[in-house]
């Protein structure tokens, strides 16, 4: 089975909790904080293996976690890393982040790696936090949390050569005549029912590979058939060779073949119709071809369109066609690549830059939220004096209590943060 598009959930590892702790030996009765501090958090990371030609292997294995740092522990022990976890992904992998669609990975070289999902900061231990007045600090940070992503896996062959056509024009035939390759070969719609790859050896310059591509269909571009599962594969291409049946047996006049299949490129992608293209008109040695030959040049020659007479059955015309793939393939630009436009995955913002909303809420309480009072609830003992002095600083500092004293707070009111509700005075 061949799968080429599938959608998984990734999350790096959360950062290890720092550690409140202090020193204690004999005859030491005030030994100092020595909370260490929490691991980092394991990466999530893929990587391009050439041994891989498929998504199948994610097909029930869509959550990838990485492991979590460890918490930090007494005199002054920091906690383990977190391992990182690697996924293995086929040559030509396009990672989008399922949301936005936007690509956050692209996979066009064997061995290439890619973090996809950092791993968290682990917190500080309360050695970090004392000062001169400060010399016993109960408090310490809590590791980084990190955000779960839904991505969806998208393989699109590299290939430098798509062969592109209805079904039964013979790009299965040509593909085994011209390289070594096996595709299945029968008289029937949709005998290739997965895209199928070989080498051409050329003799007068560098190998190329050439992709048989699924038989496209009228409406391909919009769903019908099995062409709009296997039209991605055509983008990754440097140049495209459509073969038809010259013949027209099957039913469909080639001219008029040729120019729907092209319509359903220019629907899907516009952009692959600037891809260099050749016509391989197949069936030679079959009634009608060598009439309708005459009619495919005088069609599609004026457009700037090569023609190659070819007959996938007895070989002809195949070494001539291949020379002039070759040479298109001399000049034509590397395999197409797509730019990496996300990346907020990789950090979430620091605190101190996170936004703090300040509001009233319907039952009439003044409510402060935001991802920096949510970190410091998670580290400050505030059923401490010390603690709830700090706490206090720390909402004056950020310019919470004039918010709050500028939507009109009272003394007396209540004041809510998260799970914590206090009266606020004065």
């Amino acid at each position: 089975m061949f799968i080429d598009r599938v959608s998984i959930s990734i999350k790096a590892g959360n950062g290890g909790n720092g550690c409140i702790s202090f020193f204690r030996a004999k005859y030491i009765t005030s030994g100092g904080p020595d909370g260490g501090d929490g691991g980092r958090g394991g990466d999530v990371v893929l990587v391009a293996d050439e041994g891989i030609n498929n998504l199948i292997d994610f097909r029930y294995h869509r959550k990838f976690k990485a492991e979590p740092g460890a918490d930090g522990s007494k005199r002054n022990c920091s906690g383990k890393s977190g391992e990182d976890l690697i996924v293995k992904v086929p040559v030509g992998t396009v990672v989008r982040e399922e949301t936005s669609g936007k690509v956050m990975a692209d996979f066009t070289r064997p061995g290439e790696t890619k973090i996809l999902a950092r791993g968290g900061k682990g917190g500080r231990g309360n050695q970090h936090f004392a000062t001169s007045t400060r010399q016993a600090p109960r408090y310490a940070e809590p590791g980084k949390p990190t955000r779960e992503y839904n991505v969806t896996l998208e393989l699109k062959l590299i290939a430098d050569a798509g062969l592109i056509g209805f079904p039964n024009a013979g790009k299965s035939s040509l593909l085994s005549m011209a390289t070594n390759a096996n595709p299945k070969i029968a008289n029937y719609h949709f005998t290739t029912l997965s895209p199928n790859l070989g080498v051409v050896r050329n003799r007068r310059g560098a190998d190329f590979v050439i992709a048989d591509i699924p038989g496209l269909i009228e409406g391909a571009s919009q769903g019908a058939g099995l062409g709009y599962e296997f039209l991605r594969h055509i983008e990754r291409t440097r140049a495209l060779v459509h073969v038809v049946d010259a013949s027209g047996l099957e039913g469909e006049d080639p001219v008029e073949a040729i120019r729907k299949v092209n319509d359903e490129l220019r629907q899907y992608n516009p952009g692959l119709m600037a891809k260099p293209m050749v016509i391989a008109a197949n069936k030679m040695d079959l009634p009608d071809a060598q009439e309708n030959i005459g009619r495919i040049r005088q069609a599609y020659e004026p457009e700037g369109y090569t023609v190659f007479p070819v007959s996938a059955a007895t070989g002809e015309g195949i070494e001539a066609l291949l020379e002039g793939v070759a040479v298109i393939l001399a000049d034509c630009p590397p395999v197409v690549t797509f730019d990496e436009d996300f990346d907020e995955f990789a950090e979430m913002p620091d605190d101190k830059d996170a936004p703090i909303s300040v509001f009233v809420n319907g039952d009439g309480d003044f409510c402060v939220e935001g991802p920096g009072i949510e970190r410091m609830l998670g580290y400050t003992s505030i059923d401490t004096e010390k603690g709830f002095a700090f706490f206090q600083r720390y909402l004056r500092e950020r310019g919470i209590i004039a918010e709050l004293e500028a939507l009109g707070i009272q003394e007396g009111d209540m004041v809510k943060l998260y799970n914590l509700t206090f009266e606020y005075l004065k």
